[in-house]
């Protein structure tokens, strides 16, 4: 990065169509100029002076420094997605290439700071299986396969998670098994037959120490949680359990759910799943006094 921060032309442009406002054409009023046609497609109006601004190579987010020492980050639509204050000190700033890390320039203290951004995702939790306080301030959503290694081992983590937090956290579970794993649509749809009957955390439980994995290891898990049989294998395969399937895979797709097991504390996607990490955003999300959404 030579002389502080490396801003493309056009990014250039559009920071200077949004200092200009409404003194600039009309919004989709092509012109000409100097063998240049061009077009304002958008203008963004900022509280403060802005000072440098970049774009995510994903052009997903784009970001602005103003003078009041906050870093704007917006939508590439021009919709805001939140601010980070900085400080006076920082003069530049640079983006990696998927938005999810910034780059702080300090020329007074000859100082780069690495901050990595999460953004909060709305994510629908009526009539998902709850643990905890129903009136919990912190929300913790965790989207898992019951098939997965992985999020048999986290599970535990949480557990502990809760128990530091008793009266301060919730967990939700919501379904999001793999397609590589051949028994995970069925667990899920088991435990949802499950939770008609008001046993989901008994038969989640009882799955998660289905091992080996075989076509029995369902019916095992769901005598275990003391299900009345018969009518588990109507709700297993009935219309309920495949539309609460669908609107989990759906809520995992709108937050970007690519892996499990994923989780989202007041909506804030946890980048690290250690106890530490996870009871780390717990505190922070307190101490910030944000309720859960």
């Amino acid at each position: 990065m030579h002389g502080g921060v490396l801003i493309h032309s056009t990014l250039k442009s559009a920071l200077l169509l949004a200092c200009l406002g409404a003194s600039a054409q009309e919004t989709g009023v092509f012109q000409l100029s100097g063998g240049l046609g061009w077009s304002k497609r958008t203008t963004w109006d900022l509280p403060a002076k802005p000072l440098s601004i970049v774009q995510a190579k994903d052009s997903r987010r784009v970001f602005v420094l103003c003078e009041d020492a906050k870093v704007r980050i917006f939508s590439a639509n021009g919709r805001k997605e939140g601010e980070l204050p900085v400080g006076p000190d920082i003069r530049g700033i640079e983006v990696t290439s998927d938005g999810e890390s910034l780059y702080l320039l300090s020329a007074q203290n000859n100082r780069v700071t690495v901050v990595d951004l999460v953004l909060a995702k709305a994510i629908d939790l009526v009539g998902a299986p709850v643990l905890g306080p129903a009136d919990a301030p912190v929300t913790l959503v965790l989207f898992s396969d019951f098939e997965c290694p992985w999020c048999n081992k986290e599970f535990p983590v949480l557990q502990k998670l809760l128990e530091q937090n008793k009266d301060k956290l919730r967990i939700v579970f919501k379904h999001s098994p793999l397609p590589s794993h051949p028994h995970a649509e069925a667990a899920a749809l088991a435990a949802i037959a499950a939770q008609l009957q008001g046993r989901f955390w008994p038969m989640h439980d009882a799955l998660f120490a289905g091992h080996p994995w075989t076509p029995e290891t369902i019916r095992s898990a769901a005598l275990k949680a003391g299900l009345e049989m018969e009518l588990f294998k109507l709700d297993q395969v009935g219309p309920e359990a495949k539309a609460r399937l669908a609107k989990d895979r759906k809520d995992a797709r709108l937050a970007g759910v690519t892996s499990v097991p994923a989780i989202f504390i007041n909506g804030y996607p946890a980048k690290s799943r250690s106890l530490a990490s996870l009871q780390s955003m717990v505190d922070g999300i307190l101490a910030g006094g944000e309720r859960r959404p």
